[in-house]
This record gives C-alpha cells, sequence and structure tokens, in this order.
C-alpha cells in the first residue's frame, strides 16, 4: 500500500491476492478483549478470509464479487443482508460521502437497506498513521422473515452483525492526522470465519458452532465446573459460567496461537498485552468455574487436538506453549492474592471512612496492574454493599490510552528537521517511478570493496514537508522559507536524501547497520550518515561536510563518486559472519529447536536473540564459543550466489529467520561449501555440517580474517527467548587477554587461601576480584568458570577463618580470665583490657561476662576493647554491678573521641566505632582504653 515492498519480493509482485489468515484484536485502536464473553460474537483470536487488490480491481469489482459469493455461492438469502458505506463528516472536504459505493449497492439492494454512516464504522483506519479509507461494511439478518432491521445496523444487536467489510484504501493518514491520497487505490477486506460459520450453520451465535464444541468440552472437564456450556447472557450465576466459558476458550486460543508464533507475555508492549490477555482467562475461570490452579494450561492438548492439522505450528510449539502458560498462570496466581489483599484494603478503608463507592482510580488499577477486569471487581464489591465509580475507571482508562498514543504519534515523528520525516512512502516511491521516470536503485555495488564507485544523482528529497528537488540550492531556498514561515532558523547544512542510479553503501536491513562514508557530487562532498531503503530505492542521507559548503553543484543529474567508510565496514562484516556460524553453533549444541527470533550487527559486536526456554549451561556457552572458534580456526571459505527462491528452500539444513519473507530471487551464504554445490544436490544430510542461510548482508571471504570470537554474554530477552552478545577480531582479542588477566588474578587467590599468614590479604582481595570480575568483558563461559572458582576460595577463606576466629576466642577467653584472676588476687575492682575477639559482640559479650565473674562480680567492672583492623572497626563491651559504673555510659564515653556510638543497659553494654582516616589501629585502640581507665578512675 505504502509502495515500500522490495521489488524482488514475492508481495511486489501481486497485483491480487485471497488469503485466510490468523487475527488478534486486543490492542491499539481495533481492541475487543473486553467485549469478549460479555457477549456471543466477540473474539479476540479469529480467523479472516479475505481478498486484496493491489493498484487491480477497485469498488465495483470487490462488491459485486462479495455479492456472488455470499448470495450464489454460499446461497445467503438476499432479503436479509444490508449493506453501509461511508457517510462523510460535515464540513470535512477531505472526507466526503462514499456515493459511489452507494450507487453500486443500490443495483443489488434497496434504498431502505443501503445506509450511511461515519467514520467510526465505515471509514477503516490501521492505526493513528498509515494506509486508511472509507469501507463498505456487509450485515446479516439471522432472524429474517422479511422484518425491516435498519435500525439495528450498527446497534450491537447479536441478531443482526456485521459478516464482511470491504476496505477502499484510497488514502495515508499522517501523523499530523491529515489526509495524504495514495498514488494507487487499493482493496483490502476481511470476513470473520467463525460468524460465517454460525450462518452457514444457522447459529445465532458463533460459540454455538462446531468451531467450539470441543474446547466446550474440555473446559468442562479441566475445570470440573457444575454444568457444560449453555450460551446464556445476563446477571444470573449461570450466565456468568457461561460468559466464563466463552472468555476462557477465546482466550486460550489467542495465547496459543501468539506463543507459537514467537509473541510472549512480558511488561510491555504487545508481551503485556498477552499477560494480560491470560490474566483475564485465569480470573474468569478461577471465579466463575470455580477451576483449580494450573486449569488454563491444561487446555493447550485439547487446542492442538482441534487444530493442530490445519496449524502445524501448534503440534511443534506444544511444549513451548504449555510451559509458558504455566509460568505466567503460577505468576498470577501470586498477584491474584495481591489484588485480593489490595481490594480488601480498599473496601476496609470505605468502610472506616462510611464511603460506599470504590474509586475509579482503584478499579483502574486492579484492572491494568493486577488484571483484574471491571465486572469483577463490580462483583466483589457488590458483595460487600458497594459500588464503583465507573466513570472514574474510564475516564482513567482514556488518560492511559492517550498516553499510549501520545508515545506512539511521538515515536513515529521521525528526525528530519524542517523539510520533515526522510523516509519515502507511496507518495514519494509512486512519484519516483511514475513523474520522475527514476528505477529502483541497482545496488550490487554494495558487495564490492576498497573501490570507489560512480554513479549519477537521480533524485534529491528534502524531506515529508518538501519532496523532491532539483538543487540544494533549492533545498536551501526552500528550507528558509519554512524557516521564516515557522519562525524558525534554518540549518546551515541541512540533513536531506540522494537517490542515485546504482550505490556502492549497504542499506540497513537484515540486522546489519547501514554503511557510512563520503560521496562528491561533481566535487562536493557529503557525509553520508545514514543509508534506508523504501520500495526498491535506496535513500542516502546525508549532510554537507561542512559549513563553507554551498552545496551549488548538487544537482539532480550530476556524477557522483561514492566512497564508503570501508574500515568501518571491515568491523561489521566479521560480526555479520560471526553470526551465522553463532547460528549454527547453537543448533549444533542445543538442537534444531533454536530458531533465530531477531539479530543487531554493527562495528562493536553482533547480538543474536534465539528461542530457547533456559538459560544456557557454562558447559553449552563453552561448546558454543569453542564451536565458533573451531570453525574460524578450519578458515572456511565464504560463498555467496543468488538462487531461484524455490531452488534455495530445498537446500537440507538451510536457515531462515521465523516470518520474514524473501525475496525472489534470493541471495544464500553458505561457510565452507559452495553454493553449487548445495543446488545441485539439495537434499545431502552432509550439509547439516555447514551453516547455510539466507542474507543479503556484507560478509569475510574467510572465516579466519574474523581473528577471533569471544562470547561476552548470555541473557533472557523474553521468556524463551535468548540472547548472547560476542565480539570479533580486535575487541574479541582485547576480551581474551583480559580474561587471561582475571584467571592469574583467580589463582593468586587460590594459593593466598593455602595460606595462613595470607588470610588479611586475601579478605581484603576476595571483594574487589568479584567485583572486578562482574564488569570484566571476557568470555562467558570463563567468567562463570572463574566465579565458581573465587567462590571455593570463599567458602575456604571462611571455613579457615572461622577455624582460626574460635582457636583465637578461646586463647583470647583464657587470657581474659587469668588477667581478671589476676586482678582480682591483687585487689582490683576496675580493669580495661585489649583482646583478640574481632568485632563479633556477642563473642566479646559472653567473655565480658566470665571476666567479670572470675572478679567476684559486685562492684567489679570490666571492658573488652577489640578490632578488626580490615575492616578498620573496634567495639568496646561491659559488664558493671550497674551503680559503681554504668555500662551503658562507661562505653559510650570510650569510643566518643572516634565518633562512635554505644548501646545496652546499665549492668552490661557494647560500643561500636568506625576507625577515622589518619588513624592507625594501634592508636585508636588506644585512645579508646585511655578514655575508659579515666572514666573509671575519675
Amino acid at each position: 500500500f505504502l509502495g515500500q515492498a522490495d521489488p524482488s519480493g514475492p508481495l511486489a509482485k501481486l497485483a491480487s491476492a485471497t488469503n485466510s489468515q490468523k487475527c488478534i484484536r486486543a490492542g491499539g485502536k481495533h481492541n475487543d478483549l473486553d467485549d469478549v464473553g460479555k457477549d456471543t460474537y466477540h473474539h479476540t483470536f479469529f480467523e479472516m478470509l479475505g481478498n486484496w487488490s493491489f493498484g487491480d480491481y477497485f469498488k465495483r469489482e470487490a462488491i459485486e464479487m462479495a455479492w456472488t459469493l455470499l448470495t450464489e455461492v454460499y446461497g445467503l438469502d438476499s432479503s436479509r443482508l444490508y449493506a453501509t458505506y461511508f457517510g462523510g463528516v460535515e464540513n470535512d472536504d477531505s472526507m466526503p460521502a462514499d456515493l459511489e459505493a452507494r450507487e453500486i449497492w443500490l443495483q443489488y439492494l434497496p434504498d431502505s437497506r443501503v445506509l450511511p454512516f461515519g467514520p467510526k464504522d465505515n471509514f477503516w483506519e490501521m492505526g493513528d498513521t498509515g494506509p486508511c479509507g472509507p469501507c463498505t461494511e456487509i450485515h446479516y439478518d439471522r432472524i429474517g422473515g422479511g422484518r425491516d432491521c435498519a435500525a439495528l445496523v450498527n446497534a450491537d444487536d447479536p441478531n443482526v452483525i456485521e459478516i464482511w467489510n470491504l476496505v477502499f484504501i484510497q488514502f495515508s493518514r499522517e501523523p499530523d492526522r491529515s489526509l495524504r491520497k495514495l498514488p494507487k487505490k487499493h482493496v483490502d477486506t476481511g470476513m470473520g470465519f467463525e460468524r460465517l460459520v454460525s450462518v452457514l450453520q444457522d447459529k445465532s451465535s458463533n460459540y454455538d458452532t462446531d468451531v467450539f464444541e470441543s474446547l466446550f468440552a474440555a473446559i468442562l472437564e479441566v475445570t470440573g465446573t457444575e454444568e457444560p456450556y449453555g450460551g446464556r447472557l445476563g446477571d444470573d450465576p449461570a450466565a456468568g459460567r457461561d460468559m466464563a466459558y466463552r472468555v476462557v476458550a477465546d482466550h486460550i486460543r489467542t495465547l496459543s496461537f501468539a506463543i507459537a508464533d514467537g509473541a510472549l507475555p512480558s511488561n510491555e508492549g504487545r508481551g503485556y498485552v498477552l499477560r494480560r490477555i491470560l490474566r483475564r482467562a485465569v480470573r474468569y475461570g478461577t471465579q466463575f468455574l470455580n477451576a483449580p490452579k494450573g486449569f488454563f494450561t491444561k487446555l493447550v492438548p485439547h487446542l492442538v487436538s482441534a487444530m493442530g492439522d490445519v496449524y502445524p505450528e501448534l503440534v511443534a510449539k506444544q511444549t513451548l506453549i504449555e510451559e509458558v502458560l504455566a509460568d505466567e498462570e503460577h505468576s498470577f496466581n501470586r498477584t491474584l492474592a495481591r489484588g485480593l489483599e489490595r481490594f480488601e484494603k480498599i473496601a476496609g478503608a470505605l468502610k472506616e471512612s462510611g464511603d460506599r463507592v470504590v474509586p475509579g482510580s482503584e478499579a483502574f488499577f486492579l484492572y491494568d496492574s493486577m488484571g483484574f477486569p471491571l465486572d469483577l471487581t463490580t462483583l466483589m464489591a457488590e458483595e460487600r454493599g458497594l459500588t464503583v465509580d465507573e466513570a472514574g475507571y474510564h475516564a482513567a482508562m482514556t488518560e492511559a490510552r492517550e498516553r499510549s498514543r501520545a508515545d506512539r504519534v511521538k515515536g513515529s515523528a521521525l528526525a528530519g528537521g524542517l523539510g520533515g520525516r526522510l523516509v519515502l512512502e507511496a507518495e514519494q516511491t509512486s512519484s519516483l517511478a511514475e513523474e520522475l521516470g527514476v528505477a529502483p536503485t541497482a545496488s550490487d555495488a554494495k558487495y564490492t570493496w576498497r573501490r570507489t564507485h560512480g554513479a549519477k544523482l537521480n533524485a534529491i528529497f528534502g524531506g515529508s514537508n518538501i519532496g523532491f528537488v532539483k538543487s540544494v540550492e533549492e533545498l536551501t531556498k526552500r528550507l528558509s522559507e519554512i524557516a521564516m514561515t515557522s519562525g524558525s532558523s534554518a540549518p546551515a547544512r541541512p540533513v536531506f536524501g540522494v537517490i542515485c542510479d546504482s550505490t556502492s553503501f549497504y542499506a540497513e536491513q537484515g540486522g546489519q547497520v547501514a554503511d557510512t562514508g563520503r560521496m562528491y557530487v561533481d566535487g562536493a562532498p557529503l557525509d553520508v550518515l545514514d543509508v534506508q531503503i523504501f520500495g526498491g530505492y535506496v535513500l542516502h542521507i546525508v549532510e554537507l561536510h561542512s559549513d563553507e559548503d554551498t552545496g551549488d553543484r548538487i544537482v539532480v543529474g550530476a556524477l557522483v563518486e561514492m566512497d564508503v567508510d570501508y574500515e568501518r565496514r571491515a568491523l561489521i562484516a566479521p560480526n555479520h559472519t560471526m553470526t551465522h556460524v553463532l547460528n549454527y553453533a547453537l543448533r549444533a549444541v542445543l538442537g534444531v529447536s533454536c530458531d533465530q527470533r531477531g539479530s543487531l550487527v554493527d562495528a562493536s559486536k553482533l547480538r543474536f536473540d534465539f528461542a530457547f526456554n533456559k538459560a544456557l549451561t557454562p558447559e553449552q556457552l563453552q561448546a558454543t564459543e569453542s564451536e565458533v572458534r573451531h570453525q574460524i580456526d578450519e578458515k572456511l571459505e565464504v560463498f555467496a550466489d543468488v538462487r531461484s527462491l524455490s531452488d534455495a528452500k530445498r537446500i537440507h539444513s538451510l536457515r531462515a529467520v521465523f516470518g520474514e519473507v524473501y525475496p525472489d530471487p534470493v541471495r544464500v551464504v553458505s561457510i565452507g561449501v559452495p553454493v553449487d554445490k548445495l543446488v545441485n544436490d539439495p537434499e545431502n544430510t552432509a550439509w547439516d555440517a555447514y551453516s547455510i542461510e539466507f542474507c543479503g548482508g556484507t560478509h569475510l571471504n574467510n572465516t579466519s580474517e574474523a581473528r577471533a570470537f569471544c562470547l561476552v554474554e548470555e541473557t533472557a530477552v523474553a521468556k524463551g527467548v535468548r540472547r548472547i552478545t560476542a565480539l570479533t577480531g580486535d575487541l574479541a582479542c582485547e576480551a581474551t587477554r583480559q580474561g587471561s588477566d582475571a584467571s592469574v588474578i583467580v589463582a593468586e587467590l587460590e594459593s593466598l587461601a593455602s595460606d595462613a599468614q595470607s588470610w588479611d590479604a586475601l579478605a581484603m582481595r576476595l571483594p574487589q576480584t568479584t567485583h572486578m570480575l562482574d564488569g570484566a568483558v571476557i568470555s562467558a563461559p570463563l567468567k562463570s568458570a572463574l566465579r565458581l572458582r573465587l567462590s571455593a576460595v570463599a567458602d575456604a577463606l571462611r571455613k579457615a577463618q572461622k577455624a582460626a576466629n574460635a582457636e583465637r576466642t578461646a586463647q583470647a577467653s583464657s587470657a581474659g580470665e587469668a588477667l581478671a584472676q589476676a586482678a582480682a588476687r591483687e585487689g582490683r575492682q576496675k580493669l580495661v583490657t585489649v583482646l583478640e575477639l574481632g568485632t563479633e559482640a556477642k563473642v566479646a559479650t559472653r567473655v565480658v561476662g566470665q571476666m567479670h565473674s572470675a572478679m567476684g562480680g559486685g562492684a567489679a567492672a570490666v571492658m573488652i576493647v577489640s578490632c578488626d583492623a580490615i575492616k578498620r572497626k573496634l567495639i568496646a563491651v561491659a559488664a558493671t554491678d550497674g551503680e559503681t559504673v554504668d555500662a551503658s555510659k562507661w562505653v559510650g564515653t570510650a569510643v566518643e573521641p572516634l565518633g562512635g556510638r554505644g548501646g545496652g543497659k546499665h549492668l552490661q553494654a557494647q560500643a561500636q566505632a568506625t576507625i577515622p582516616d589518619g588513624y592507625s589501629v594501634e592508636d585508636a585502640v588506644q585512645i579508646v582504653v585511655k578514655s575508659a581507665e579515666q572514666y573509671v578512675a575519675a
């Protein structure tokens, strides 16, 4: 529709098409989630039958074919059919009534059954921006009998339903909400399979057809609920039970198909929508069907059995679907408890205040954060004699939607300055092809290296506000005019787009970032900042090289010399080639189930996302890294050739990205075996030993050119999706060197652990080394191994220190008792001594108590001062009779010179202090001892 399809891809070659597709309507503009269950015809997942025209047939043909299919092929009673058309928007010339569609329909239906409606019902838009246009809907009266149902069309009556929507794509909605005419007119129709089945089977509801029979039986079985599905609506408990049947049946379909297609529950975007759908299903099943925990996951085998023959991806991904749902269901059961607890607090607070209305903001929080639908919150409120502020709830929801819409609009406003967005859409690609006569850009030269490429400048694009200009001089003039009108300043060096007849620059695609560099237009230098491709046209995003450049020589038709920054590309290429090798290595280590989910290749790293439901073990990481390094050492040649898509797809062991649409012909990149051999013997199982992929990126000639590979990180992206980050070349060599250095440091600590004299030094170095290792960019399997070794060192040190401390404590305890006994013999009642007990107050308290008893108790006063030289902390612990000397005041006075603090009772107390900078440990201890002695001597 927007003219951006790859000219060599299958979509660009289609003039018309028919299809059946899986659809989910649960977010954004087209959101049926909150209606599912409440009536008998809404779904979040459904199958859509459609026919399409891409600039081929239009309104008359689309309406004629729809009428023929419904009345002649399916045999529907034409007296039950109604058609709607777009009635226009008053005082808006950009959105006139679609009288053409009306006149066509009057050939088939009487005037009373051809009805106009506004944009809400009959102007279809895919979202806030993008292709759109008026539509005509076909509605069916389930009851019939010659009655007049015109007033029930689009009135949410379950017996008068829309079955087919014919959309006439004529416009593109822009970010500023204006409508821009598309250069060609298209048709996009959609007829809901489930609704059509209900009509053909003469059922009053989609849910009464054989599409849902087996699922309802499964729900009855796994929940153990009282009654089978009865199709009821209303407020009584039986109707609530049937509503839950519909919710659970619909939502298990939505979630299973979404997960099978690679979408997973998470906290943002589509993943958050899926999480809310799951919580809604579990909540309804629990609340209305008394379903046990874990019931939802048990429905998956039944769904797979019912639909797996038509949709084999359900069979292939059944285990993943069950694992994801079980994990999410278990998690929500915990959230559910928190939500109920929150509601109880709300209800309790309302009861105390005498209020009877649950605030709308609280109801929305329960919905948005806890997954509680409004009707559930209302039901719980009614049980407690409360009501819910539904107006406040809907206001909070509207506010949240507006914030979301504002974020999307802001995100879609691509950079481009005063000239507007530097994006080629249908208007621009059509103008290039039909008005300017510019052919798509020849880009084969992007695979050449270290050559200046000659080309011809075919078009200059100033942005969506300006369009195409003939020269930079004209562009500068137009920008100045816009600046004057808007009250802003025109840029000294404008950023604009350049399209040439051919290019040696690689445009961003397939996960690989774009080339940068410089081009010279009739000698005038332009810095190439980015390169994008739209509908076969390569758009070079450029700016004048310096403020002194006027750009007067940059005109359409001028000759261009292109100098790609090949030094930068030389950093990107090994990362791309090693991404292919990594993909192969993961398959070899983990099995064929680890499908690629995405990648990013730039000058500093490669990042690879793949399907796998748990973290890789250190052994798996090591095996993967070793396999990639092995292929570098093997010095394998990298082959690339273009072949027909049908021939290429036959190659055994070829890896393709799930959901990707590939051009025909397609480029095959093979590492270690020529493409000719693969095509000539496609089913040879020997190809299992090689990396073979579809790819249009720039690569090395030989794996040895990567020099080194280092797998530095493996993390989770979402449930069931892992991400590996790796380095090649100099950065990999540096990571390897740092890994060797870290290994040496860990080995040094291991040697210190066996020497008691080095334990203090080891205790200081262990946390420093652990911190260093956490932040080190080194091999992930090596880091894991070093962490295990450090953990073993720490364990050994703890055990050794524990034994040494026990021995030291015993010795200090004996020495303390001896000192106390000596003081008692000498008749001294006051004793301050230093013992090596560390800073564990519990141990020192026990010893000081023993010493107080040894001195005869009573009026005796004993204080122990002990320190930890490594931590630079000390403690003072005292035991007294509480009358002659107050223990609490005594220890507080002792540590006061160091800024310490004490606490306890007058009979026994302890204080601690951190030794300030500038004091030695010995000096600090003596200061405390002296302060303590002076206190009892006074």
